[in-house]
């Protein structure tokens, strides 16, 4: 990894750099009913809309790699049979500024189920490889609890991160073509004062924390709760609503739909995402519901996050942005869950 620190008037010329492709990042999108900025990532065409001062955006940058609706293939008859086109958009590229450390490391554990498995998923694997990504350093907020996860500092997954230091930036560069971007603006070698003011910006931020999950042994903590009366208290509240997939940067469970044409001329195979807090999500053939009831549906949720995937990678797939606990409108949050799953009910 290389580290470079430039001025802060040279990021306008480094985005326009970049703009030679889409460039998505975190923009305003008006206020809530507390009048506080609301944020979410979107395509910018001007620096002047980024909003790098943001705190969390509402969604994730999840759906530029995994939308919640895709068209896998569409099938047309053609001389007598049925002719499939596939469009995997292998050669789009795009930008995405100013991620923040917890939503990398998002798509990280991403990458272990949809690009290394024995089953990659080839449309999210090419979009993961056409994204330049640039990392950002963040201010946590009080719901933030990512430094228990593991997951408030990124080591790779991003081409380029920024850390703001006052009057400049400090840039770990991480690929090849950030380097060739870096070098198309004025940078200089960092020294001994850039070094002790960046350990004081982490140093600053690590002390913001105040959500805190205790992860130690929680994976026989869950096997030993399996019962625990705590999910049927939590269950009651749940709403089952997905609200808390819709939000969430980890969640990649998936339903596909095939529509044929009523004059039987073509036919659309679409993907869309699912979530396991939805009434019908296990449903199987002939009607039969494994999960019919909410608490269940709300613990094989936090048992697919802080169980089965530390089983299969030995970490969770929560990163701890605390996204789905602001949006939950039953104010379901992860810290209480685990705590209160830790005391046995």
């Amino acid at each position: 990894m290389l580290f470079k620190v430039f001025a802060k008037d040279e990021l306008p010329k480094l985005f326009d750099l970049l703009a030679a492709n889409p460039v998505i990042a975190p923009v305003q999108k008006g206020v809530d009913q507390h009048g506080v900025p609301l944020f979410d990532f979107d395509v910018v065409h001007d620096f002047a809309d980024l909003r790098l001062d943001y705190t969390s955006t509402i969604h994730s940058a999840k759906r530029y790699f995994l939308p919640y609706a895709e068209t896998l293939a569409t099938f047309t008859v053609d001389k007598g049979g049925w002719e499939k086109q596939v469009d995997l958009n292998i050669d789009r590229r795009q930008v995405l500024f100013g991620l923040h450390a917890c939503d990398i490391n998002a798509l990280n554990k991403l990458d272990k189920v949809l690009v290394q498995s024995a089953y990659p998923n080839p449309f999210y694997a090419a979009k993961r490889r056409n994204m330049f990504i640039i990392g950002l350093q963040c201010t946590p907020r009080p719901q933030c609890f990512c430094r228990s996860m593991g997951t408030d500092f990124a080591l790779h997954g991003f081409d380029m991160f920024l850390t703001d230091l006052g009057d400049s930036y400090f840039a770990e560069i991480l690929s090849a073509a950030a380097f060739q971007f870096m070098a198309r603006i004025v940078t200089r070698e960092p020294g001994h004062d850039d070094h002790e003011r960046y350990k004081a910006v982490v140093a600053e931020k690590n002390g913001r924390f105040q959500a805190k999950v205790d992860s130690s042994d929680l994976t026989k903590i869950l096997d030993m709760e399996f019962e625990s009366p705590a999910w049927k208290a939590w269950g009651d509240k749940c709403l089952s609503c997905g609200t808390c997939a819709n939000v969430c940067p980890t969640c990649y469970c998936y339903g596909v739909e095939e529509n044929v044409d009523l004059d039987l001329t073509g036919a659309v195979k679409t993907r869309r995402l699912h979530s396991c807090n939805l009434i019908d999500f296990a449903v199987v053939a002939g009607g039969h519901n494994f999960r019919p009831h909410s608490h269940a549906r709300l613990k094989y949720r936090y048992y697919h996050k802080h169980r089965g995937f530390v089983e299969a990678f030995e970490e969770a797939l929560c990163v701890g942005c605390g996204r789905c606990g602001e949006a939950c409108l039953a104010g379901i949050t992860v810290p209480a869950v685990i705590a209160s799953v830790r005391e046995g009910g």
